[in-house]
């Protein structure tokens, strides 16, 4: 029991988004979360796997051997 449950509200902040937003992640069943009695609570190790998840990487594109042609 050592890792933290967050509020909606707290969540929000830490994504940088309105309440709305984690709530929506909770009613898609998008993201982990606890129910303790009317109270949510989502896992602060949801939240990191879901910024993972959805976390998009560049693409390397490889460079023009060549200069633009004029």
């Amino acid at each position: 029991m050592a890792e933290r449950h967050l509020s909606v509200d707290q969540v929000a902040e830490l994504l940088g988004t309105t309440s709305r937003f984690p709530r929506r992640l909770i009613e898609e069943r998008r993201i982990r979360y606890v129910k303790v009695g009317r109270h949510v609570r989502i896992p602060e190790s949801a939240v990191e796997e879901f910024i993972t998840s959805h976390t998009v990487q560049p693409i390397r594109r490889p460079r023009a051997r060549y200069g633009r042609a004029a």
